[in-house]
């Protein structure tokens, strides 16, 4: 019976020991939104899906966003009035640069890569044969401006 004892006395310290369950964390200190619990929007074309994670693109400050592209589906030559910058999270992601479009131009880009789109630079991407998502992040407000040339 002592060994018992002794051996829940020594389980009840471990657990008092052990890290919080997951979960337990301040929410004041730290935020997160698991991936099932993104919030996406289609855009009203239907070529691809939003979700803001932080801040707001159309306002001053920081912002966060996931981009999902639809297969199929590219954007025509623009810009953006302030640098943009990129993580591929899945699928391929297609860039092309210039005025005229050209999706038989465009290079892929694969999952983990980091993009660098410069304020002004003009360009276009999204995906072809399979969706992409996408990761970016930039200092609003951020405008885009149509640049495509015939």
């Amino acid at each position: 019976m002592k060994g018992l004892t002794r051996l829940c006395a020594a389980a009840i310290g471990l657990a008092l020991l052990a890290p919080p369950a997951i979960g337990d964390i301040d929410r004041t200190a730290v935020s997160f939104v698991a991936a099932k619990d993104i919030k996406f929007v289609r855009n009203a074309a239907g070529t691809s899906e939003q979700a803001v994670l932080f801040g707001d693109p159309s306002k001053p400050g920081p912002y966060v966003i996931q981009l999902r592209w639809f297969p199929g589906n590219m954007s025509r030559p623009h810009f953006h009035s302030t640098d943009r910058f990129f993580v591929v999270l899945e699928g391929t992601w297609w860039l092309g640069t210039g005025t005229k479009y050209d999706p038989d131009s465009t290079v892929p880009v694969k999952p983990g890569t980091f993009v660098y789109h410069k304020a002004g630079g003009i360009h276009y991407d999204g995906a072809k044969d399979e969706p992409a998502l996408i990761q970016v992040w930039g200092t609003g407000p951020m405008t885009t401006t149509q640049a495509e040339q015939q």
